[in-house]
């Protein structure tokens, strides 16, 4: 984040606000692409699900709901994995993208879940789940929000090697053989994806529940009082 903070003055009541620019350029890129680019991947995915949707004898096809076709891109399965395998190279370059900017702008500091962010988790699940008080807030992200968008990078990493070992078993085999073997390789594909949509859902409602003010900060990365300003 940059440390710009400017004072905006309304023209119709003439309050006086500070904004702040919370998100830089590169991250409002690598947001935006990576949605467009995950959500091509996961209805893509669903397609090739489709085509073979079982994960052994002890769960035959049968015993399977068969996803909705009309949430599944590609058509067939050929048309699914080229819709999959196209976006994987957009999904790779712009995780490299992000991490990079993160690294080299040192702006990593300010959403990586550390060890002296665990104490501040409970009292933020228990305002956001429990309806107990708002802790203070003196960071851009608050411990909860460094968890997740931690974990969820993590996850993206293990979307990477699972679709690798998927995808090319035989030159990937010690990644196959690392998941204990191609059909679990599988299993932790399928897997990941749900964790990376219940990371989505989570994202949105929080999104919907902080209103319009926090949504253009990330289109436009100007962010009027942010409560970390203690104003």
């Amino acid at each position: 984040m940059s440390e710009a903070v400017i004072e905006i003055e309304s023209p119709k009541t003439g309050e006086v606000q500070a904004a702040v620019y919370e998100h830089p350029w590169a991250v409002r890129f690598a947001h935006w692409l990576n949605a467009v680019s995950l959500l091509v991947m996961v209805a893509s995915g669903f397609q090739i699900f489709r085509a073979f949707p079982s994960f052994g004898a002890k769960i035959p096809q049968k015993d399977l709901l068969l996803w909705p076709k009309a949430f599944a891109l590609g058509g067939w399965l050929g048309g699914g994995l080229q819709w999959h395998l196209t976006f994987m190279w957009i999904y790779i370059a712009t995780g490299i993208f992000y991490l990079g900017y993160q690294v080299f702008s040192r702006n990593y500091r300010q959403v990586l879940f550390t060890p002296r962010d665990v104490r501040g988790v409970w009292p933020m699940v228990r305002y956001y789940f429990f309806f107990g008080p708002k802790p203070m807030v003196r960071e851009v992200y608050n411990p909860l929000q460094k968890l997740a968008y931690t974990s969820v990078v993590g996850l993206g990493v293990l979307s990477l090697l699972t679709g690798l070992a998927v995808w090319k078993p035989v030159q990937f085999s010690w990644l196959a053989w690392m998941m204990g073997g191609f059909h679990w390789a599988r299993i932790w594909h399928f897997a990941v994806m749900w964790a990376i949509l219940f990371f989505v859902f989570g994202h949105l409602v929080m999104v919907v529940l902080h209103g319009w003010n926090n949504f253009m900060s990330m289109l436009a990365g100007w962010k009027k009082n942010p409560d970390y300003l203690g104003r």
